[in-house]
């Protein structure tokens, strides 16, 4: 759901251009399903309890199934970082994760990437 977290959860707002730009089809956020889906189901209301949150959350997750777009959104989220709301079928928790993962693996690549003489001549 395309939302700034400053905003009431009640009303949906979509960056205008700050996600990265399809070029097929113009912005990606102007095909997102959640524009037409009512915005409480990707943001958390106050004291939600944890029932109540997980069942929202795996609803807004069906919404973002069938989206279109959900990658780009997800890559928006992960870029931004969107620190609220379910974002390209991912919670906050589920976008930490992905993240410290994409970290951990970039830290291994350059770890492990060859230097020296003998790496450009081999």
């Amino acid at each position: 759901m395309l939302q700034p977290p400053h905003q009431s959860p009640q009303v949906a707002a979509v960056p205008s251009q700050r996600g990265p730009a399809r070029e097929d089809a113009g912005p990606w956020h102007s095909e997102a399903v959640c524009r037409r889906d009512e915005a409480g189901l990707f943001f958390a209301p106050s004291k939600e309890p944890t029932a109540a949150r997980l069942s929202r959350e795996e609803a807004a997750k069906r919404v973002c199934a069938r989206c279109p777009v959900m990658v780009d959104c997800r890559e928006h989220a992960l870029l931004q970082p969107e620190p609220y709301g379910v974002w390209g079928g991912l919670t906050a928790a589920e976008r930490r994760v992905v993240l410290a993962r994409r970290r951990r693996r970039e830290m291994e690549l350059r770890n492990a990437a060859p230097t020296g003489p003998i790496a450009a001549a081999g």
